[in-house]
């Protein structure tokens, strides 16, 4: 995949603005919102149970966040993701915090065993208790490991049959086979609560426009990452306040020399 991609699969969102069915978490759901809006989409936060159904049917791409789970909204992601699978539109989940509590991770495996998903983004710990193995997760944040990501990405790609997204320092991004690794972010993104959770509607984004899901993740990441590097430059010493209001700007105004100059991935196989 070359950067020209990332440009012209955002120019695409910006011409056809997709619309991005989210269900996400109350912490996250403003900025989601603005995210999207700002890089060309359309969102629409739908979660009640008597609707969702529908709502996913129209939309272009379903986004399920688990960060502020319960009952109510673990029945809603199943009811929207069924949907979506029923009419061919790409489903992303991040499973916020799993691993952190039974709960949590009962309604995770509820999901992936019910729902077929396109792309599964998360931290390494929460890919990892996705598919079962050990890794320590404190709340919602994973714990610092040595672990090998890129195999941990691509076992979990490989068990879930899915493209998976390990963000971190380094972002892999596999479908168990093919694996791309982005380079591009910045430190300041983990000040900001919800950085994460907008990368995973951002991806959606891009799903909406790419049925490559494996490239328009990468492209996504690209994007996201030098948006990022270009906002934490312009906001110098500010501070995560500054930083959170310019990487909207940025998602609304990058242009495709920047990608061209700053963006930075490469396939790893």
């Amino acid at each position: 995949m070359e950067k020209t991609k990332v440009y012209s699969l955002l120019n695409k969102i910006r011409h056809t603005r997709p619309l991005i069915h989210n269900i996400t978490n109350i912490v996250v759901a403003n900025f989601s919102a603005n995210g999207l809006l700002a890089l060309g989409a359309s969102p629409v936060m739908a979660d009640a149970i008597e609707e969702v159904s529908e709502m996913a049917s129209a939309a272009n791409a379903v986004v399920l966040n688990m960060g502020t789970l319960n009952q109510g909204t673990a029945q809603s992601m199943l009811l929207a993701g069924k949907s979506a699978n029923e009419h061919g539109i790409p489903v992303v989940l991040d499973p916020v915090g799993v691993g952190a509590t039974t709960f949590r991770s009962q309604k995770a495996q509820e999901l992936i065993e019910q729902i077929k998903f396109d792309v599964i983004r998360g931290n390494s710990a929460e890919i990892a208790n996705l598919i079962g193995e050990k890794w320590k997760i404190r709340g919602v944040d994973a714990e610092n490991s040595t672990g090998d990501v890129q195999a941990l990405a691509q076992m979990a790609a490989e068990k879930l049959n899915t493209v998976v997204v390990v963000t971190g320092k380094e972002d892999m991004i596999t479908n168990g086979t093919d694996t791309y690794v982005v380079y591009n972010g910045h430190s300041i993104l983990t000040k900001v609560t919800g950085t994460g959770c907008l990368l995973s509607t951002v991806v959606g984004a891009f799903a909406a426009v790419e049925k490559n899901y494996l490239e328009a993740a990468t492209a996504a990441l690209t994007f996201y990452g030098v948006a990022a590097e270009i906002a934490a430059h312009k906001t110098g010493e500010l501070g995560p306040g500054s930083f959170q209001i310019e990487l909207i700007n940025q998602l609304s105004s990058i242009s495709s020399s920047e990608i061209d100059l700053n963006g930075s991935f490469k396939r790893l196989n």
